[in-house]
């Protein structure tokens, strides 16, 4: 059996072939193994593809390693392609001497001929350099299942597990914590308990009897910080980022939303979250989905809504208007790949400029970015925070490739990391003293108090018009008007006092400075690790807080000779610091609906460093 660091493993198929369900089993035993995983499931935009077309293939990459792992990976190792059109779509990828493990139940003459493929491809020179495993996953799971009283259809479904009994036994993985995963699943249902559990064992015990050579791998436990660790995704450490600001805040929870591919699961995991007094509205539209979250936090809630690029432009007038109202207010954009619909289950990050500008009039708001999917709860919470403790709306930017990603989050120590959010909220009898305003400005934060609706003495005006500065009484007159512009940007720029110093990762000067932002983080860090240890100066400065910029940013720029500032649009953070700082800055643009791979960074980096 051959040790290794790490291996990626992607498995393909039919969107209904179960990959994706495949693929969160083998990350999850995995996990508990002791590996550390970064996991890069790629669904397919068409609901109803026809079966076996390129169109439906759905894809699930694992990344698991003896060592700390910060990306899915470039190239899978192992390729398990459940029909042709898997095939024919993830060949490419697959790393030059990997395995292919074929299904060769599907390649028929029949599916062969949608492709436009003729002739035996397993034969063929296209696999030439790779390891063919042929496996008639199909048929025999149908056959290992042929004493149990299920329609053939029923069987076959179960061809996923016998696709991962056969990577388990490849990798060396325990099949306990699946078959008790079934158990748990499908309990009441003892039928599909035991087909799936008999075709999870058969594609295992293939891989120990088949009769040409299975090379078999095993991957080490992890050498990582001591602590508990529960594997999660993006979009349900944000939901949960969220609760801990309610929570310490002292404020209930609502988010109003429209279901959005990829942001829903955010409103999913809310709805479930009644045992912490949480309240999701799952509203007809965008529009309303965000304006009654401006209500909630009208009525002292703090209050969310989520969407992704085509639903924020829907909410830009609302923003608008609750950024006039000075009320906390979190917007939540999972991006993905526009403009329009787009590329709605594929990854992106070209609403920045839309998060800056993306409103009428002089309308600054707080922007921050989670950089992986664990970071998802403490950028939630980072968002919470600055919209209750500055009452402002802020945006919390993730992505797609982040918000369905999963990698093992070390539990924090709540008392100690998130314990402490101020609110302005104020109450009868603050006041008897001396006039209420609603406009009076905190002298460190320009936050204005919070009165809540029906407090006895505390009675003011809201609404969409310019707000006379102090009263917040409706006021026409020019001069007011240019004051309380900068009195709103003013709050933006003083929340530099409450956020953390930008840290950079390697020197503090030298020959090449990455800025990167957002889900870009891991194949950038992993990158810039690379060329560090071949002694070369580059260092990166990631960034979770994009407006305002850290204070100490515009400093550690000057101290380098090239800015580079990868990104998956055509430009947008590296035009917004060139309009800035005039730092001189370079992009290094992706916009085809997939992360950057680590192999492409270095080569963009070696480039500007030669």
């Amino acid at each position: 059996m051959q040790e290794l660091d790490s291996v990626i493993v992607r498995f393909a198929g039919d969107s209904g072939d179960g990959m994706q369900l495949a693929g969160t089993q083998f990350s999850n035993t995995s996990a508990i193994m002791g590996n550390d995983i970064s996991t890069f499931p790629d669904f397919p935009a068409e609901i109803r593809a026809p079966r076996g077309t390129e169109a439906g293939v759905s894809g699930f990459q694992v990344h698991i390693g003896a060592k700390e792992i910060h990306t899915p990976g470039d190239a899978p190792y192992i390729l398990v392609a459940m029909n042709p059109a898997a095939f024919k779509v993830n060949l490419k990828d697959l790393e030059q001497g990997g395995i292919l493990i074929a299904n060769t139940d599907e390649f028929t003459d029949k599916n062969l001929e949608k492709l436009d493929m003729t002739g035996t491809v397993l034969d063929s020179p296209m696999v030439e350099p790779y390891k063919v495993v042929r496996a008639a996953i199909t048929s025999q799971t149908v056959e290992a299942l042929k004493e149990l009283d299920l329609d053939n259809k029923s069987k076959e479904r179960c061809k996923n597990f016998y696709a991962l009994g056969l990577i388990y036994y490849m990798l060396h993985r325990e099949i306990d914590p699946t078959l008790k995963w079934i158990r748990e699943k499908f309990a009441g249902k003892d039928t599909l308990i035991q087909a799936n559990e008999t075709a999870l064992k058969a594609g295992f015990n293939f891989g120990d009897t088949i009769e040409e050579s299975v090379s078999r791998f095993k991957i080490p436990a992890a050498k990582i910080q001591p602590g508990t660790y529960k594997q999660i995704n993006g979009n349900t450490a944000t939901a949960w980022g969220f609760i801990q600001a309610a929570q310490t805040s002292g404020r209930e929870l609502f988010l109003g939303s429209y279901p959005i591919t990829p942001a829903s699961d955010i409103l999913h995991e809310l709805s479930k979250r009644k045992d912490f007094n949480v309240k999701t509205f799952q509203a007809e539209d965008e529009i309303a989905g965000i304006c009654t979250s401006i209500g909630a936090a009208f009525s002292g809630a703090l209050a969310i809504t989520s969407t992704s690029g085509p639903g924020m432009a829907l909410k830009g007038e609302a923003m608008g208007l609750a950024m006039m109202y000075e009320l906390p207010l979190v917007i939540i954009n999972v991006q993905r790949g526009g403009p329009s619909t787009g590329l709605p289950t594929k990854t992106e990050q070209s609403d920045l400029m839309q998060a800056f500008y993306g409103r009428n009039g002089e309308s600054p708001v707080a922007i921050v970015a989670a950089s992986r999917p664990a970071d998802c709860f403490h950028m939630a919470y980072e968002a919470s925070r600055l919209a209750l403790e500055h009452m402002t709306p802020v945006i919390l930017l993730t992505d797609g490739y982040i918000a369905n990603g999963a990698e093992p989050w070390r539990l924090p120590d709540l008392d100690k990391d998130y314990s402490t959010i101020n609110t302005t909220v104020v109450k009868d009898g603050d006041y008897n003293d001396k006039e209420f305003l609603a406009y009076e400005r905190n002298a460190e934060t320009y936050a204005r108090p919070w009165a809540l609706p029906g407090t006895p003495g505390l009675e003011h005006r809201l609404g969409g018009l310019e707000k006379k500065s102090g009263t917040g009484n409706i006021s026409y007159d020019p001069a007011n008007h240019e004051a309380m512009c900068f009195e709103r940007r003013d709050k933006i720029l003083k929340m530099q006092n409450s956020i953390p110093e930008l840290e950079l990762e390697g020197e503090d000067s030298g020959d090449v400075l990455v800025v990167s932002w957002g889900g870009t983080y891991g194949a950038v860090t992993q990158a810039v690790s690379k060329l560090q240890k071949e002694g070369k100066k580059i260092s990166l400065a990631h960034l979770r807080y994009i407006n305002p910029f850290p204070k100490n940013f515009e400093s550690t720029l000057k101290n380098f000779k090239k800015i580079l500032v990868p990104e998956l649009n055509l430009g947008q953070l590296v035009n917004i610091m060139n309009a800035e700082f005039r730092c001189d800055a370079h992009g290094i643009n992706k916009v085809q609906g997939l992360p950057f791979k680590i192999s492409e960074l270095v080569e963009a980096f070696n480039k500007e460093l030669n």
